[in-house]
């Protein structure tokens, strides 16, 4: 068995200036992964429930907000800490092969998870052969 060595990897602060939202912004943590059927996002946004949260699809171009109240956290001198707290912003291009329409997001505890089903048209299909 080999050994595996663990490192922390620090929070990406989104490098353009969105200046509607007070406070630090944050690009989200996602695992992404296709079936036959079609793709699943995970999204890590510590804070964030499903009503701070805001998905948008605008020109093939789905965009994740998530807000925390920064006004908890105002008054707190931590001893040592990881975690910054900040509002989350990340977007993504979806191809044509996405059903749009079915789109799917569910947040449990912090933790965005949205289906892009498959358009018909892009899923794996059998082609029958005729004998001639």
């Amino acid at each position: 068995m080999t050994e595996q060595e663990l490192s922390v990897k620090d929070k990406q602060e989104v490098s353009t200036q969105e200046s509607t939202r007070p406070g630090r912004t944050f690009v989200p943590d996602v695992d992404i992964y296709e079936t036959p059927d079609g793709m699943h996002l995970w999204a890590d946004m510590p804070g964030v429930d499903e009503k701070s949260l805001h998905l948008q699809l605008a020109d093939g171009v789905l965009t994740i907000e998530g807000q925390v109240d920064v006004h908890e956290y105002e008054n707190i001198a931590p001893v040592y800490t990881e975690y910054n707290v900040g509002n989350y912003l990340r977007r993504f291009t979806l191809s044509n092969d996405i059903d749009a329409d079915k789109i799917a997001a569910h947040v449990t505890n912090g933790v965005l998870h949205l289906e892009l089903p498959k358009a018909e048209r892009a899923k794996p299909r059998r082609i029958n052969i005729s004998a001639g």
